[in-house]
């Protein structure tokens, strides 16, 4: 995941400027490897009848025959019920992707499907966009793409008056998007940003989920950046879904959770994100934070992961676009309640999900890479220790935990002065034992800062067998000549 620079042969000599360089290399490394792997999902939504469920009947494969019968009940049945029926039939038939095949290789069967889904009777509107439903959930794009004829219809019902209707238009709209980029290309000329503009106005939070998560799969979309995110920006969409993540008692999770991701992935595209940034998004998002951070505390953590980490990489991704010296007053708070508030949900995700551990430290890095006064909270909050106990859980986690104490280091002599003395040179000795490169490259570029405005570090270092924990590492071509400039450093000193 953490694609970084390979080593390359260097100088002997590591001054200020030498080490700035490799790391701001190193930064942009990892900016770009935060193009986060996209979570491309479908969902389903049944809610079988009580009829169904007493019933205990399992769907059936349906042949082009019994397909065709059941279309015509429903298309000609003398009583409403039975067309009703012979809809749920159809629909029970459908979860099979057999019979997904077999409807769309019969002629006229979308269109007669499309003819009851604009009914003027509610019940069989409700079925047809339910099998509607079965059909885009199907991994098949050419069955996504039978559906093509529908897409205006799904679109034009969202303006409707039924939230439950609404939402089963949504969930499969987004079904739809994700497998086919025909139906992308027609759903845009159609209006679907306009459409969800006006949708994300609703009242019920059940639609505005669906919402989140029809548009986060419009956004992931390959042609997202060039064709989709201009028009979203343009429209009122980012105002009310930043107006969604606000804190407070009428912050939704589940709602908050989507958009989160939605907003993630426009930052992530770099299509405007200055734009999100004038629009307050940096303030909106770092609110959140804290709050996020108080509700750990007061132990309301259900499912508080999965609106922990799109927030981070909101916050991250934004930081590497804005002004770092100006990030404490757009998010319109002091540097010590962001940083002691990350550190709160960094211990929470050690106890609950410690794969998420390298978001809470990446943003942390991004914080402290250029910040002198986000480096002074870090130190005043005496987190430095908290930060080296952190160093045993991977080996993603130890190298951005060594790269937010070199952010640290960096800042000259005053600030290394809180990292030696202390435990900092045992841990590193510690890292240095490690067969990861990563971490080992990390620890000397560490170790070479610490020298430069410590001094007196490097006696301490080489008291402890320092020179022996360099010695295993003198032969690795990618560390060798970081090795030899930290020998030459140490002994000069």
């Amino acid at each position: 995941m953490w694609n970084r620079r390979q080593g390359r042969p260097r100088t002997l000599g590591c001054g200020v400027e030498e080490l700035r360089r490799r790391r701001r290399e190193r930064e942009a490394a990892l900016r770009k490897a935060r193009r986060e792997q996209q979570l491309v999902s479908k969902r389903l939504l049944r809610d079988d009848t009580p009829e169904e469920a007493e019933g205990g009947r399992v769907a059936m494969i349906l042949g082009e025959v019994e397909i065709q019968q059941f279309l015509c009940s429903a298309q000609r049945g003398t009583e409403e019920k039975e067309r009703e029926g012979a809809l749920i039939s159809l629909r029970g038939g459908l979860q099979h992707p057999e019979t997904q095949q077999n409807f769309i290789r019969l002629e006229g069967s979308m269109r007669t499907l499309v003819g009851l889904l604009t009914s003027n009777q509610a019940l069989l509107q409700l079925e047809a966009a339910r099998c509607l439903h079965e059909l885009s959930h199907s991994e098949q794009s050419a069955v996504a793409e039978a559906c093509l004829p529908a897409t205006s219809y799904l679109l034009t019902y969202l303006s409707g008056h039924s939230s439950d209707f609404i939402e089963l238009c949504l969930y499969t709209l987004g079904n739809l998007i994700v497998e086919s980029e025909a139906v992308r290309r027609q759903l845009l000329p159609q209006g679907i940003v306009p459409a969800l503009a006006a949708c994300i106005q609703s009242p019920h939070s059940t639609v505005l989920e669906a919402l989140g998560y029809t548009l986060s799969q419009l956004l992931q979309a390959k042609e997202a950046p060039e064709k989709i995110i201009p028009s979203v920006l343009g429209s009122s969409l980012p105002q009310y879904m930043l107006g969604l993540l606000q804190p407070g008692p009428k912050l939704n999770p589940g709602v908050a959770v989507e958009f989160a991701w939605c907003l993630h992935y426009i930052i992530c595209s770099q299509v405007n994100n200055a734009l999100l940034i004038t629009r307050g998004a940096l303030s909106t998002l770092g609110l959140l934070l804290l709050d996020l951070a108080r509700a750990v505390q007061r132990s309301e953590d259900a499912g508080l992961e999965l609106l922990v980490c799109p927030v981070l990489r909101c916050l991250s991704n934004l930081l590497t676009e804005a002004a770092v010296e100006a990030v404490g007053e757009q998010m319109q708070l002091r540097d010590e309640r962001v940083v002691a508030s990350l550190f709160i949900l960094l211990q929470f995700l050690l106890q609950k999900q410690p794969s998420l551990l390298h978001e809470g430290l990446w943003f942390l890095n991004n914080l402290t890479a250029n910040s002198p006064s986000f480096c002074t909270s870090v130190l005043s909050l005496d987190l430095i220790v908290p930060l080296l106990q952190l160093l045993p859980v991977s080996n993603v986690v130890s190298v951005l935990v060594l790269t937010v104490l070199c952010n640290v280091a960096e800042k000259g002599p005053a600030y290394c002065s809180h990292l030696w003395p202390g435990p900092l040179l045992s841990s590193l000795l510690d890292t240095l034992a490690s067969s990861d490169t990563e971490v080992v490259g990390q620890s000397l570029e560490l170790l070479q800062l610490l020298f430069l405005y410590r001094p007196e570090a490097a006696q301490d270092f080489l008291q402890q067998s320092g020179l022996l924990a360099l010695e295993r590492h003198e032969k690795e071509t990618q560390l060798q000549d970081r090795v030899r400039a930290l020998q030459r450093t140490a002994l000069m000193r």
